[in-house]
């Protein structure tokens, strides 16, 4: 962890990316629904979204997923929005069954600025940030010259390491928010 308590509010506000990944009910319209729930909160701003992507699963046997990302602006701690991130899924029906199970909604804190977090419950950059084309691919849209800070490669860079063969342009887009 570099210079950053993942508890305490940061002074200014920090661009934050997320990832929105589902595949029950209708994955749009819940992304559209959680990025209002998110700019709703006073100290979270909805700067961006990407266009959302359908890919196959990972893990045991289920529908295609739904995958997109956002960039954010946030005066909260890393803590206070992973929180954030988690009572935003459980408002919106997720239960946590089956790891990498189907699910409604999953939100995933990908970059928090350029800090490297470290604890027993939170990992920033995401651990599986630079493997996974169905996140580089939409974080690609909103934020290619992002750098990760851990491998200190662009997010256009990360993306051209992955095979993209199976991610689609989802049909179903919904008007964006933000």
């Amino acid at each position: 962890m570099t210079g950053i308590s993942i508890d305490v509010p940061v002074d200014s506000p920090v661009s934050v990316a997320i990832a929105l990944g589902g595949n029950l009910n209708n994955p749009a319209e819940t992304f559209n629904n959680a990025l209002t729930r998110l700019n709703d909160h006073p100290k979270i701003t909805v700067a961006a979204r990407s266009p959302w992507y359908s890919s196959p699963p990972m893990g045991p046997p289920q529908p295609d997923y739904l995958n997109g990302c956002a960039l954010l602006e946030t005066s909260l701690s890393p803590n206070e929005l992973l929180q954030v991130l988690l009572e935003t899924e459980t408002g919106l029906g997720r239960v946590r069954e089956v790891h990498w199970g189907p699910r409604t909604l999953d939100l995933d804190l990908l970059l928090y600025g350029d800090r490297l977090i470290e604890s027993d419950h939170l990992t920033v950059p995401h651990p599986g940030l630079g493997d996974r084309a169905f996140v580089l691919q939409p974080l690609t849209d909103i934020a290619p010259d992002w750098v990760d800070p851990r491998s200190h490669k662009t997010i256009q860079q990360l993306l051209q390491t992955v095979d993209c063969s199976q991610i689609q342009l989802a049909v179903n887009q919904n008007p964006p928010t933000p």
